[in-house]
This record gives structure tokens, C-alpha cells and sequence, in this order.
């Protein structure tokens, strides 16, 4: 979600963020933690992609792969944390100086500097001066609970620009929705996946194309430890469930649907192999052994 922010001493933030542009996920200390079963999602085939390890405070906190010529993430993937839903609004918003070269992750310069990372990269002035847009997470701060987590949402690596309507409206209300039912529901981790397609459109300064305009946002979640207790209803959103919406000003309803409905729809509308698949093995949740069985082991 948008929010107006106030930048705090930038040496202050400059001793905890940092982010990590990565050849793959697969050590703890590139972020595998925030995937399914370490995996990340199969199919994004583009080379020009760049793999980012979110980090705050010298931990890995979430995974973003990031399109540098549409100055967008292509997707967030994060593990969902049980927490009462509110939202902060103290964080500075930070950028990735790695996509452009070497560095921390550090908070926009209060005024306007033109800065090489503006090449790879969104800069708050993007944002400033389009009044249909605001900056929507992809990783929600309200979906984390602590605050080093919820600050690490804040950089521009992990948003894309919403249509204002959608984003206070049909997208947070779903954002709610999911938060109440992996709180209530999910027994074990739940895993998280959110991206966008596009089709064209841009914002523009200066008379130059700067940052991607979302078509779509999608959402898929995995969690395979669930009370198998829950009504009907909820036990069929288990383990696994998406979600998919139009970022417009009308006819944004979010239609939910399968993880695989999902990925038919991406398949048709975005660049991605056949193979697509936004986790692994399908989420697919372990069958419990046999009462017999279960004291032999």
C-alpha cells in the first residue's frame, strides 16, 4: 500500500539495508528461506532479469526478480507472517544501488539528483508528479510482522504503480482478506508469490518512458500445514489458492481461482516457458502417513 513517508537519518538506515542483486536463491543466505521448498518460481525465461535479495539488517528477508528496462519487479515472493493487519508509516523509501553497480540499499536523497541507478531503476519522482498512480507492494508491509520486515517492504524494488482506486479499494480489501485467513488457517509457513503483467503502457518524465504500468496483478499463496478442521469452504482455499485482478479504475474485481488457472492465464499474456510453475511440485501437501505406520518410524 501507498503511503506518505518522512526520511529518518540516513546513517541510521544505511547500517541496517542492504539487498543483494544474486546468480541464484539457493543458500539461506540469498533468501532460499522465502520460497517454497527453496524454489523459486519456473518459467520467467528473460536474462535480463535480475535476482534480489531483499535484506534489513544483516538477515535475508524476501526475494524480488526485477525487469531493469520496465523499472518494475516482475514478481515478490515472501513468506507470510501472522499479524494483526496494521500499517506503518515511518519507513523511508530506499532503492538498490546493486542494479546499476555495487552497494547498500539506501534511502532517496531529499532533493532531486540525478543518480546512474535511475537507468535500471524507479525513483520517487517517477511517482511525484501522476495523480491516477501510487506505489503499491507486491510484499505488503501488513503481511509482516515485525518492524525490520515491514521496513524492508519500503523500496522500490518491491513496488509498482497502481491505479489509486484499485489500490485502496479491491487490492487491499483482498490483501485483508488473505492476512485473516493464513492468521486463522495456516498451521505451518505459508509462502507467497505476487507479481504483474504488462502490456505497453508507461509512465513518462521528461519526455521519457520511465516505469511499466502493472495490466494485471496477480497473487498465489502455498501453505500445506492448514487445519483440515476448517469448513468446507475454507478447506478447498488449501494448500494453495490465487488470485488475479485488473489494475484499472473499474472492473478490478479480484477473481480468485487455482495456483494452475493462474499460470494458464500468465502462460497466454506474458513471456514465460510452457513449463511455468509458481511452486514447486504444485504445493503440493504431504499426504500424513497411516495411524499403523506413524509410531514405527
Amino acid at each position: 500500500m501507498e503511503m506518505q513517508l518522512p526520511l529518518v537519518c540516513a546513517f541510521i538506515i544505511n547500517s541496517l539495508t542492504s539487498a543483494t542483486v544474486v546468480q541464484d536463491f539457493n543458500h539461506v543466505e540469498r533468501c532460499k528461506d522465502s520460497l517454497y521448498m527453496g524454489t523459486p518460481p519456473r518459467g520467467f525465461v528473460d536474462t535480463k532479469l535480475k535476482k534480489i535479495c531483499q535484506r534489513y539488517a544483516d538477515k535475508p528477508r524476501y526475494v524480488t526478480l526485477y525487469d531493469p528496462s520496465k523499472r518494475i519487479p516482475v514478481y515478490s515472493a515472501y513468506t507470510f507472517k501472522k499479524t494483526e493487519g496494521d500499517r506503518r508509516v515511518d519507513y523511508p523509501w530506499m532503492y538498490e544501488p546493486q542494479l546499476d553497480g555495487n552497494g547498500n540499499m539506501l534511502p532517496f536523497p531529499t532533493g532531486y539528483l540525478h543518480m546512474k541507478f535511475e537507468d535500471s531503476q524507479a525513483v520517487l519522482d517517477d511517482y511525484s508528479d501522476v495523480v491516477l498512480y501510487e506505489r503499491g507492494h507486491l510484499n505488503p508491509d501488513q503481511h509482516q510482522s515485525s518492524p525490520h520486515d515491514r521496513a524492508a517492504t519500503y523500496t522500490l524494488t518491491n513496488v509498482v504503480p497502481e491505479i489509486r482506486e484499485f489500490n485502496i479499494g479491491p487490492w487491499r480489501e483482498y490483501e485483508e482478506r488473505i492476512r485473516v485467513r493464513l492468521n486463522n488457517f495456516c498451521r505451518g509457513v505459508a509462502y507467497i508469490v505476487t507479481g504483474v503483467t504488462t502490456r505497453g503502457n508507461m509512465i513518462r518524465r521528461n519526455n521519457q518512458n520511465r516505469v511499466a504500468i502493472p495490466e494485471d496483478v496477480w497473487s498465489a499463496y502455498c501453505c500445506t500445514e492448514y487445519d483440515r478442521n476448517a469448513p468446507h469452504d475454507v478447506r478447498v482455499l488449501f494448500p494453495s489458492h490465487a488470485a488475479l485482478a485488473k489494475n484499472a479504475k473499474e472492473g478490478n474485481s479480484v477473481h480468485e481461482m487455482t495456483v494452475l488457472e493462474l499460470e494458464m492465464f500468465l502462460r497466454n499474456n506474458i513471456e514465460v516457458d510452457t513449463n511455468l510453475q509458481i511452486f514447486y511440485d504444485n504445493c503440493v501437501s504431504p499426504s500424513p502417513l497411516p495411524l499403523y505406520l506413524q509410531h514405527t518410524i
